[in-house]
């Protein structure tokens, strides 16, 4: 097991590519279940997560390729098997996303219920709600969620929350449904229209896309396409708060402005300066930060995935701030390893009320969930002293050689055995 030693104090400066989203890549690769052909993926990014659910489908018999540059085939044409097993779907929740397409295409599955970062209950039921709605018959039983149905049927559906996976699962599923369904509240993010765009082309009928409302038309088939996974729009984030966390001038390259709106907003409500390109994002600073009170949204809102990274911004501005997370309601695991390295941040319910501080201190600190140890990491940027960070498997899940893009930028980081 790895970790990450940091020292503090210097400016990041000059140029770095974003990598293809996670979030969008996940979904992807589990939509190849759908396909009679195989599906061909650029842009995919080398992570943890992503080789967690090319495993995932290859147990279930799918045939999968990795070629250069992370480009990846799958031919889910010969499955000979529906059941996701636990050793693999307990470390990522995102597993999930295989039981709307076994169900649709193959009438059954048997996914264990997931596991991840413990950042919240994230709970499955609206998934299985949104089956059962369309005619499934769902059992729960020694861990796992037993589905069934010769075919599925259009239906409404409402979503009592917005849920991302929730979205994509019922999305997928319906593209083979018999008959209309109507998605009502559902996830708007990039990662969500990114897959629909995809079904489309695959054959589905989707409308709405990027709306709150998507109608899909089942179809008897869907064909195999390639696809190019969009841009990171967290990772993206993450380095443009870096940037304006060591007072530096950094440009993330490969980026989709407008999805990153929010943050450029906060950016800006800090002290930053921001300049947008067609695909890229630049980032100055000079001056301490401001304090700005976050409230994460789902999309188009500030996205609950920035809030750890923005937090440390607050923590050294000239002034105090409020950070509110309305997402998941166990997203705080930080603030324990920050106040380790000086941060003066007390928590109430799901609020974070943070003093601006002049300076941290180099510390050992743990990652405890994905984004979590992204904010520690850009902590150490600035940290006087040494910072490590332990337990970085958390970070190896959603960021592609942070290491490396970092030393890139100029930042005093390494990765050795912990």
């Amino acid at each position: 097991m790895d970790k990450i030693i940091l020292r503090g104090g210097n400016r990041l400066e000059g140029e770095m590519r974003v990598s293809g989203a996670k979030n969008a890549a996940l979904p992807l690769i589990a939509a190849s279940l759908l396909a009679e052909d195989p599906m061909h993926f650029t842009n995919v990014p080398h992570l943890q997560d992503v080789t967690t659910i090319i495993e995932l489908l290859g147990q279930v018999g799918a045939r999968v390729i990795v070629g250069e540059r992370m480009k990846v085939e799958v031919d889910a044409t010969a499955i000979h098997s529906v059941r996701a097993p636990y050793e693999l779907v307990k470390t990522m929740r995102a597993s999930i996303l295989v039981l709307g397409p076994l169900l649709a295409r193959y009438g059954e599955a048997e996914v264990s219920l997931p596991g991840g970062c413990a950042i919240g209950t994230r709970p499955v039921n609206l998934h299985l709600k949104g089956l059962e709605a369309m005619g499934a018959e769902i059992r729960v039983e020694e861990g796992y969620i037993k589905a069934r149905a010769p075919r599925l049927q259009g239906t409404r559906f409402f979503f009592d929350q917005a849920s991302v996976t929730g979205t994509e699962n019922l999305m997928m599923a319906a593209t083979l449904a018999e008959g209309t369904t109507v998605l009502e509240n559902a996830a708007r993010e990039p990662e969500v229209a990114d897959l629909g765009e995809c079904l489309n082309r695959m054959g589905a009928r989707i409308s709405g896309i990027g709306t709150d409302e998507l109608v899909i038309e089942g179809v008897s088939r869907l064909g195999g396409v390639e696809h190019r996974i969009l841009p990171d729009r967290i990772e993206a984030g993450t380095y443009m708060a870096a940037a304006a966390l060591t007072r530096g001038d950094a440009t993330v390259k490969g980026a989709r402005p407008g999805h990153v709106e929010s943050v450029v907003e906060k950016l800006r409500e800090m002290g930053a300066e921001v300049t947008l390109g067609g695909d890229w994002i630049r980032v100055r600073m000079d001056d301490r930060p401001s304090p700005a009170n976050l409230r994460t949204q789902p999309y188009p809102g500030l996205p609950t995935d920035m809030q750890a990274q923005l937090m440390v911004l607050n923590v050294l501005a000239h002034g105090s701030a409020t950070v509110t997370e309305t997402v998941f309601e166990n997203r705080f695991m930080h603030v324990q390893e920050l106040r380790r390295m000086g941060a003066e941040i007390e928590l109430t319910g799901n609020a974070a009320m943070v003093r601006g501080v002049e300076r941290l201190t180099g510390a050992p600190v743990m990652a405890t969930d994905l984004r979590a140890s992204a904010s520690l990491v850009l902590a150490g940027l600035v940290a006087e002293g040494e910072s490590s960070v332990e337990r970085i498997y958390h970070i190896d899940r959603g960021y592609e050689r942070i290491e490396e893009k970092l030393a890139l930028l100029g930042a005093d980081v390494r990765r050795v055995p912990a």
